[in-house]
């Protein structure tokens, strides 16, 4: 990586590996890359770095053997034309886990895993390393306030990477995290996801157990002792490997507000909320304590983090209703997120919007999963796209489907986002909040200006 790299990039609109390309060109590579679907955030900032596919689709005329490395992404497929190409010419090829790994070879990792909470942990670690004027190298999957882009490479000492349990690329089934090779691991909870993957809930179970097993002797495993899954997998004895459990930090509300008490028994205010929140919290002053922060240092900084980009965050606020957008999909953070939010408005009714998106939640078997997800909501609504789910090739279900998986009277499904706006706009909306929760975009409905026009 000290000279200069030819690179390209197969599906360069990853989350991450448009973020990672970027980063390669900034530092002086030449970098080329292709995909057949791209949309923004990841189409506008290729553009703006002059990354962006000059056609759409799969370009495998452009590679030769002047390449350095190629990188694959997860959604190119093995029989990707560009990946054969690759393998006929004898490029070294990388999935992007095992490209960061070589480059933090020299590096202390850490590595934040988790079913829910690894993207605000991990942006907390990096907020108070900023704060403090840290030097660190990162791979997070969300923007935060404060960092340029969401992958830095350089000669720092230190790395902080979100890691994901997901397959590193399509001719490698290993899940991402273990790609890493962590000296500090984190566990924040594990609740069943990636059902397309991991087909039962012990198999996804696993692969934290083996996260776990590779922890080195003398590394370090923070783990959320108020998860009994988590709790299970880091109970297991490893020879000379230190758990250091985390539960909720100390914290109290009042007026609309979080209030973190600190290590002297001040009140710090918060501009994040919710347990989760809260064990979040928690879980990055623990790592952050084997790295030389201390107590105080953490306190001085936690008040100023703005949460990271799409999680829980406040997109609208006016006289008696605020509304929130979150990443939330799996059962686990629709759950939280909905907690959280009742929790700190416990005065004003909760209007939840959830979208079935993902592989897992548009599976007709993994929809009891949900089952009481939304029952601290006084209305549940839930949308699902049918043709979604034909396009996955899965099997179909009703809307009477997902009212049995939720479990709650209170659930109403939609499969028309036109249909759930005019429900919206039909309500009343004084001393009301509304909460959109997908990895989606539901069918790109702005719930920003539906907001405005709400209060309007």
């Amino acid at each position: 990586m000290k000279q200069t790299g030819k690179f390209h990039f197969i599906a360069i609109g990853g989350s991450v590996m448009h973020n990672l390309a970027i980063a390669l060109k900034q530092a002086g590579h030449h970098v080329t890359g292709s995909d057949d679907e791209l949309t923004d955030p990841s189409r506008s900032a290729l553009a703006q770095h002059g990354l962006l596919p000059p056609v759409k689709g799969w370009q495998p005329d452009i590679l030769d053997s002047s390449y350095t490395a190629v990188v694959v992404g997860m959604h190119a497929k093995a029989n990707n034309p560009e990946l054969v190409k690759a393998l006929h010419l004898g490029l070294k090829l990388y999935s992007f886990p095992e490209f960061i790994f070589e480059h933090s070879r020299d590096k202390q990792r850490i590595v934040v895993a988790g079913s829910h909470g690894k993207t605000t942990i991990t942006a907390i670690i990096l907020h108070v390393l900023a704060f403090h004027q840290r030097d660190f190298d990162y791979v997070i999957g969300a923007r935060v306030a404060g960092l340029e882009n969401a992958v830095k490479l350089s000669d720092a000492p230190l790395i902080v990477i979100e890691g994901d349990e997901y397959l590193s690329s399509p001719i490698d089934p290993t899940p991402k995290f273990l790609k890493y090779q962590h000296h500090i691991g984190v566990i924040s909870g594990i609740a069943w996801d990636h059902v397309n993957v991991f087909s039962t809930e012990e198999e996804y179970i696993r692969q934290f157990d083996l996260f776990a097993d590779a922890t080195p002797k003398g590394g370090i495993i923070v783990y959320c002792e108020t998860d009994p899954v988590a709790t299970l997998v880091c109970k297991k004895e490893r020879p000379d490997v230190l758990y250091v459990p985390y539960k909720a930090h100390p914290h109290t509300q009042e007026g609309g507000r979080e209030f973190l008490i600190s290590s002297n028994k001040e009140r710090l205010p918060l501009k994040i909320f919710g347990k989760h929140n809260l064990q979040n919290i928690s879980a990055a002053r623990e790592v952050l304590k084997k790295i030389g922060i201390t107590n105080e240092q953490f306190d001085q900084a936690i008040s100023s983090f703005n949460g990271a980009a799409g999680r829980l965050e406040k997109i609208f606020e006016s006289n008696g209703m605020t509304v929130f957008k979150d990443f939330a999909h799996a059962p686990s953070k629709v759950k939280a997120t909905t907690e959280a939010v009742k929790e700190l408005y416990p005065q004003r009714d909760l209007v939840a919007c959830v979208e079935l998106h993902t592989y897992s939640s548009l599976t007709k078997k993994f929809l009891p999963q949900f089952k009481g997800t939304l029952k601290s909501a006084n209305h549940a609504f839930v949308y699902f796209n049918p043709d979604k789910v034909k396009a996955k090739g899965l099997e179909s279900f009703t809307e009477a489907d997902v009212k049995q998986g939720f479990g709650t009277g209170n659930v109403e499904v939609f499969t028309d986002t036109a249909q759930l706006t005019q429900r919206l706009y039909g309500m009343a909306w004084k001393n009301k909040n509304l909460l959109a929760m997908s990895s989606g975009s539901f069918n790109g409905l702005d719930f920003a200006r539906l907001a405005g026009d709400l209060e309007a």
